[in-house]
């Protein structure tokens, strides 16, 4: 029978195309992460809209049911303020490391990004495993390496 050689690949072809998709999908990330914040500052806005209302706990006095305490909301705003934070560094994480993907530096910031990337369920933890895997690939440790040495890619996204 005729069989067909095996295709050859060039591993090095494969990994610049995965890492231009690594960069890029960090980029949407942290364009899911502006989102999420946007999100979080509605839910901030509705919440202290229904805490706020008189009317609403003046019928609740009725039913014997006490507004929540003045603490109560207080304690929730350290909430926004802290998941919020959390949410900014994430995203500009995110956009640091896509961008240093594209240029081929700061590797072990974007290995540590992908750690970080692990606790955003589930879209952060598919790309901080994809994350690791492609970057502690040998042959992309030596494109990192070669690319300190050579001048950055003009290649857009």
């Amino acid at each position: 029978m005729n069989e067909l050689p095996p295709l050859l690949r060039d591993q090095r072809k494969v990994d610049q195309d995965q890492l231009r998709l690594l960069g890029i999908f960090h980029l949407v990330l942290a364009g899911l992460s502006l989102i999420g914040l946007l999100f979080m500052l509605a839910h901030y806005l509705i919440m202290n809209t229904v805490m706020s209302n008189p009317e609403m706990w003046t019928k609740a006095d009725t039913n014997n049911n006490l507004p929540p305490p003045e603490e109560f909301f207080a304690l929730f705003k350290w909430f926004y303020l802290f998941f919020g934070g959390a949410i900014v560094v994430g995203g500009v994480g995110n956009l640091l490391s896509g961008i240093f993907i594209k240029k081929r530096k700061n590797r072990t910031f974007s290995l540590v990004v992908g750690a970080l990337n692990v606790l955003q369920f589930p879209f952060g933890t598919a790309l901080g495993i994809f994350t690791f895997i492609l970057l502690l690939r040998d042959s992309v440790r030596e494109l990192y390496e070669t690319r300190g040495a050579a001048k950055p890619s003009t290649e857009p996204l």
